[in-house]
């Protein structure tokens, strides 16, 4: 259940996004809602005092202005020091079950995602992670879920699902395999009707583990489907996304040691890094 959500805000028109739907799904919920504002303390006293007043104004005005934020138990936290850190006390402090953030400047930081505000609160905190990159009007309609039959996937989905967000969406569950087989069966020479049966058999039997996976877990639903993909994880998903256009992409993450090592490399972090989608990063159960 969502009862606790923490929006991150620096003002910024991605920040804006992320506001109005923390505001959407504070109201659907019936959740209470923080806004948090971190100033940053690497700076004279006077100025970080003139900021920590402007900063509690405007989410004052914030709370008034947006039609999402109307009828929503809030309440504004402005604190200083590192942001990420900022936003991680202040979740602690408010027992939020998700914190809201906008997208990293990609303009900017297309290829250099770690260090980042948002990659640090997903790296170094045990909360689920909602990164709006887009401005919808409605709940989320449409969510894909990339699912490898780890305990970070699995667990993944399951907050999902706990906090609501999947309730009414049409669910795409999207699992890549490799068919490690293939290039030597070219290398063999082997017919193309020979390599497309082993790419099936391949297909069918990650297909079969998959469901296997689910069932155990207790993890279905009448509006899901599935897509069993060969290829890389990232690949699979960019295109699923491509393809479907999703509202939501749901995906797991490795822990507070890293994510695939501070997320260089991995999966998650090119999924963060690169899709054009809001996306809910969940940290492995602890």
């Amino acid at each position: 259940m969502l009862r606790s959500i923490v929006a991150a805000t620096d003002f910024s028109t991605r920040s804006q996004r992320a506001l109005r739907r923390a505001g959407r799904l504070a109201q659907q919920a019936d959740a209470e809602l923080t806004l948090i504002r971190v100033v940053d303390d690497d700076q004279p006293q006077s100025w970080i005092d003139m900021e920590c007043r402007e900063s509690n104004k405007f989410l004052n005005e914030q709370m008034g202005s947006l039609a999402e934020l109307r009828g929503v138990r809030c309440r504004i936290v402005v604190t200083t020091g590192e942001a990420f850190d900022g936003i991680l006390r202040t979740a602690k402090e408010a027992s939020a079950d998700l914190i809201v953030m906008g997208s990293h400047r990609k303009e900017l930081l297309r290829d250099v995602f770690v260090g980042t505000t948002i990659e640090r609160v997903i790296r170094t905190g045990p909360y689920p992670v909602l990164m709006v990159n887009t401005d919808s009007e409605h709940p989320y309609r449409y969510v894909v879920a990339g699912v490898d039959m780890s305990e970070p996937s699995a667990h993944a989905l399951k907050t999902a699902k706990a906090l609501g967000l999947i309730d009414d969406a049409n669910l795409t569950v999207v699992h890549a395999f490799m068919a490690v087989a293939k290039g030597k069966l070219y290398v063999a020479n082997a017919s193309q009707d020979q390599i497309e049966d082993y790419v099936a058999s391949e297909r069918m039997q990650a297909s079969e583990e998959l469901f296997s996976f689910l069932k155990a877990l207790g993890l279905s639903g009448a509006r899901w489907s599935y897509r069993i993909e060969e290829g890389g994880g990232f690949e699979v998903i960019s295109r699923v996304v491509k393809e479907t256009a999703p509202d939501l992409v749901i995906i797991g993450t490795h822990g507070r040691s890293g994510i695939m090592k501070m997320l260089i490399g991995s999966v998650a972090e090119e999924v963060l890094r690169s899709l054009e989608v809001d996306i809910l990063a969940v940290p492995s159960a602890r």
